[in-house]
């Protein structure tokens, strides 16, 4: 392979290596970190924290400990990506604490729900605010919103095919412009208190709902906005220097977008009423509308900006989870091969987009993040539950990165509170996403630890791999390390 055939600077090492190559600087993770968790929560998920705690004060703690939270985990798990350093994530963690039947069953439910349902529901959320400024008095068609979507998430899918460094690119200015249209919200806020004096939002501040259950209903709907807080750990292989890149890019994301968040909370308070919050479906607009009068048509652009770019960093994120998977034998051989010159993962990236592409074809997405919650929490639990497994099981292990013992722990009794204290208020949510979980079980027997298939069927699936393989380009990277389970 030549110098002249590396479209982009995607292609590999002057070996000609076929693998995937380090292309993510440590900007580059810092745009894909905040860019991830900046989507639409933040201007949406304030309502749901409202309803909630029905306090001014409260809600605000509960944004900040949330970014907290984010933060405990992703320490946590700057030491596991610098300690396990394949890709994968939760997925790579699992497998190595706990064996490959906990890690199928982790793949398995982000394979069925969780990666297609978030990116479907991302891609929706920029379709219907970039849709929004040419439907000003009424809701724009739910079949264009679903057009649109669609063609969000092919068409950024088509940009991860073809280059590494143009997806980071997109990455990178998106994040700049989700950035932007904060800071508009929080200087036009803090504007308003400090020259029209409107502080009565904020009297009687800690009157509210102090449920255990409601509490971690509001928990919820602020941790869903921080989002993405460990996404670069799926990324870790395209990382440059993640011994030094990831807790550095941890340490600039996470402070950031917790104090921009609480920011922007006390924004939307000091210009809206409790009762605005609580009617508004996206409590950037109503403060737009307020705010901004004739130019309220900025904001809904600025949150589909925000939302696109999300789309892209769980795209990017989501085929290298499948990717590995493939590698460990958990999914067809097709999902981990990657383009033999462009240095991308085609297959895995096609199935995401289309997976994706099929949620949108459910008549009610949304309800679908409802049974997947406690088990997303359950397993980022049990990934950090793994971490102090291999602390006593493997003391050994090269750990470049080793965090105070009382960080996981906390982290964990937080974990335990998510999973735990929602369950008498939503028991059927719970039954139905361990029944989704379970379900892996026999799949895993049957299509993974079965080796003796029938050789008819060892055959066709021979063949049909060789003609997607031929059709894409792609062919298996050069052998990587393997996760080993002890």
């Amino acid at each position: 392979m030549t110098s002249g055939s590396r479209p982009n600077g995607d292609v590999g090492d002057a070996d000609g290596a076929v693998k995937l190559k380090r292309k993510i600087t440590l900007l580059n993770g810092v745009a894909l970190i905040i860019g991830t968790i900046i989507g639409s929560g933040i201007f949406v998920s304030p309502t749901g924290v409202y309803l909630s705690t029905r306090s001014v004060g409260v809600s605000i703690i509960v944004w900040c400990l949330s970014g907290i939270f984010s933060t405990l985990g992703a320490l946590c798990y700057a030491e596991l990506g610098t300690s396990i350093t394949r890709s994968g994530g939760d997925y790579a963690y699992i497998y190595v604490a706990f064996g490959p039947l906990a890690a199928f069953l982790r793949l398995w439910i982000a394979l069925l729900i969780i990666r297609p349902t978030t990116q479907a529901i991302v891609a929706l959320t920029f379709a219907q605010y970039a849709a929004k400024p040419f439907f000003d008095d009424c809701q724009p068609p739910e079949n264009a919103v679903r057009f649109l979507a669609a063609a969000c998430l092919c068409l950024l899918t088509a940009v991860n095919c073809l280059s590494v460094r143009w997806a980071m690119r997109i990455q990178s200015v998106f994040t700049a412009a989700k950035l932007l249209a904060l800071i508009v919200i929080i200087l036009t806020g803090l504007y308003d208190v400090a020259i029209n004096g409107h502080t009565e939002n904020f009297e009687n501040a800690f009157e509210g709902n102090y449920e255990i259950s409601q509490l971690a209903l509001g928990f919820y709907s602020g941790l869903f906005a921080f989002g993405g807080w460990n996404f670069l750990n799926f990324v870790t292989e395209e990382l440059q220097d993640p011994y030094k890149n990831l807790p550095r890019a941890i340490w600039i994301a996470l402070p950031m977008v917790t104090g921009v968040y609480v920011l922007a909370n006390v924004a939307y308070f000091a210009v809206l009423s409790g009762m605005e919050i609580e009617s508004s479906p996206a409590v950037a607009v109503s403060f737009g509308l307020k705010m901004f009068g004739s130019f309220h048509w900025l904001v809904p652009i600025f949150v589909a900006l925000s939302t696109f770019g999300g789309v892209n960093g769980i795209l990017f994120t989501s085929s290298r989870l499948f990717l590995t998977g493939s590698q460990e034998g958990h999914l067809p051989d097709l999902f981990s091969f990657i383009h033999v010159k462009r240095m991308t993962p085609i297959p895995s990236l096609i199935f995401t987009c289309v997976t994706s592409l099929a949620m949108l074809l459910v008549s009610d997405v949304f309800v679908l993040i409802n049974y997947y919650g406690q088990i997303l929490w359950f397993s980022v639990a049990a990934s950090i539950a793994g971490m102090l497994w291999l602390r006593y099981k493997q003391p050994d292990m090269p750990r470049p990165i080793r965090v105070n013992m009382s960080i996981p722990i906390i982290f964990l009794f937080c974990c335990a509170f998510l999973v735990i204290f929602p369950i008498p208020s939503q028991p059927w949510n719970t039954v139905i996403g361990v029944a989704i979980t379970l379900s892996g079980i026999p799949v895993y027997y049957l299509c993974v630890k079965w080796q003796n298939k029938p050789e008819k069927f060892n055959q066709t699936s021979r063949k049909l791999t060789e003609i997607l393989q031929s059709i894409m380009n792609v062919t298996s990277p050069q052998a990587e390390q393997t996760l080993s389970h002890s």
